[in-house]
């Protein structure tokens, strides 16, 4: 609901380079320091995280429309945050993502209808399938993912972002 009501201002930030490299580098500080800070969570088990934390990942999961700050990070640092542990924390981000890409999807694809309709698209079915893989790929990486994160912890993602992030504002700002 909050991309529905913010999607003209949210376009608009999306073709800022600039905003995307703040981002990175902010995001990383944040894993970092959230990586630090917190404690381990008591929180075992997506079944377990009750119904205000979940809508409170879920409001952080907002911050994700901000072009350069990744979905999957927020939600997993702001479910640290609230007290899950850090497999826990990565299994509920997957399953945060279907809801909100799948509202994304069908708002992209009600909106640019007339250009999928085109002679020259894509087309359904090869959106279709593109979603399939996708979806059957997350599975695969999330498997991997959640165990590296289990031996590493999220700081190696930190310090990516924000050399990622001074990569790119070195570039911007020439």
């Amino acid at each position: 609901m909050i991309g529905l009501v913010l999607h003209k201002q949210i376009e608009r930030l999306l073709g800022s380079p600039l905003t995307v490299a703040v981002a990175l580098i902010v995001g990383g500080i944040a894993i970092i320091g959230i990586e630090r800070t917190v404690r381990e969570g008591r929180i075992k088990g997506v079944a377990e995280i009750p119904l205000p934390k979940v809508i409170g990942i879920g409001f952080i999961q907002c911050l994700a429309m901000i072009p350069g700050v990744s979905r999957s990070g927020a939600t997993i640092l702001g479910a640290l945050s609230l007290g899950v542990e850090r497999r826990t924390a990565a299994e509920f981000s997957f399953f945060l993502a279907i809801p909100t890409m799948l509202g994304a999807t069908v708002l992209e694809l009600v909106t640019k209808r007339h250009e999928l309709m085109a002679a020259n698209s894509v087309g359904f079915g090869l959106i279709a399938i593109g979603f399939v893989v996708a979806f059957v790929v997350a599975l695969l990486v999330v498997r991997w993912f959640v165990g590296l994160v289990g031996k590493t912890g999220f700081s190696p993602f930190g310090w990516y972002r924000i050399a990622v992030g001074a990569v790119a504002l070195v570039f911007l700002l020439k």
